[in-house]
């Protein structure tokens, strides 16, 4: 009888730890919604994972599962502000956590650089719980994973592909980060085609007024379609809409454009801006092409 009881004793005690772990598993797994801002969001601080209001518009705003700000100053060089997403990804991207990904402008270009550049290298699992500047503790196992824990990326109006206002100097020359925008460089930086096996939908803009005469093709004032849309090169590309004879067209999805210019590896253009109604611009109130993306996160980032 003793010896049945120990086995039941143990029995029971093991059932009781897998449960308990079981429950904290389900505790800690969440998903979350990062969005990564553009240039000049110096207002913000960085690691406040909850101002929003500095760059996109009211935090009450619906915008994802979870969403988090992630608030690089936008005015650095891509590299040297690297870190700031990589502190954001390891902290609610590792572990049993899973992230959507939303960028705007130069933000498209930073998680491009950091997923190619480090998406590959081998990161600590977190707690998901960060500090004051952003970054999160090692969970006590000391647990350690390849990359991140990505589902997709959502892109609204991308500027990895660079900007011609950059080459033409007509933005601010002693930003250092306007130095990267140069279509040249930006498109030299890192491995546009490495995403690590993750989707960048992308969404476009045609608003553009000011700037077209620097801008080729269809633009939203700030990049043009052979940026916003994905497409691969070492220059800008001039794509219009369907409606636009004086250039080739931009294609929906992944298929080669009008006169054979392809997009990036796992680059798929999600909306193109056939009615030039979207511009660059979040206004304080995720305006433009951000509102598009907005809307698709909402359905889908759960």
């Amino acid at each position: 009888m003793k010896k049945y009881s120990f086995k039941s004793t143990a029995i029971a005690a093991a059932a009781a730890a897998v449960a308990v772990l079981g429950m904290v598993s389900s505790t800690y797994a969440a998903n979350y919604t990062l969005w990564v801002n553009g240039r000049s969001n110096q207002k913000a601080v960085e690691g406040n994972y909850a101002d929003f209001a500095s760059y996109w518009g009211p935090a009450s705003t619906a915008a994802g599962v979870n969403k988090k700000a992630v608030n690089w100053n936008g005015y650095d060089r891509i590299s040297v502000k690297s870190y700031v997403l990589q502190n954001a990804l390891d902290c609610f991207c590792t572990g049993a956590n899973w992230c959507y990904l939303a960028g705007h402008s130069a933000g498209n270009y930073q998680i491009g650089y950091t997923l190619a550049q480090f998406g590959g290298t081998t990161r600590s699992v977190k707690n998901a719980t960060p500090n004051a500047a952003g970054a999160c503790t090692n969970v006590a196992a000391g647990t350690k994973q390849t990359g991140w824990n990505i589902k997709w990326v959502n892109i609204a109006a991308g500027a990895a592909g660079g900007s011609e206002l950059s080459d033409a100097g007509s933005w601010a020359v002693s930003e250092p980060l306007v130095s990267d925008l140069k279509t040249s460089t930006a498109r030299a930086m890192y491995d546009h085609n490495q995403t690590r096996g993750k989707i960048f939908n992308m969404y476009t803009g045609a608003k553009g007024t000011a700037y077209s005469f620097i801008l080729p093709g269809q633009d939203d004032e700030a990049v043009s379609y052979h940026s916003s849309g994905g497409i691969a090169g070492t220059g800008g590309t001039d794509l219009c809409n369907p409606s636009d004879w004086l250039c080739n067209d931009l294609t929906l999805g992944t298929a080669a454009n009008e006169g054979g210019s392809k997009k990036w590896t796992n680059h798929t253009v999600k909306f193109r801006d056939d009615k030039e109604a979207y511009d660059h611009y979040a206004n304080g109130n995720w305006l433009g092409v951000i509102s598009l993306v907005r809307a698709d996160v909402v359905l889908n980032a759960k």
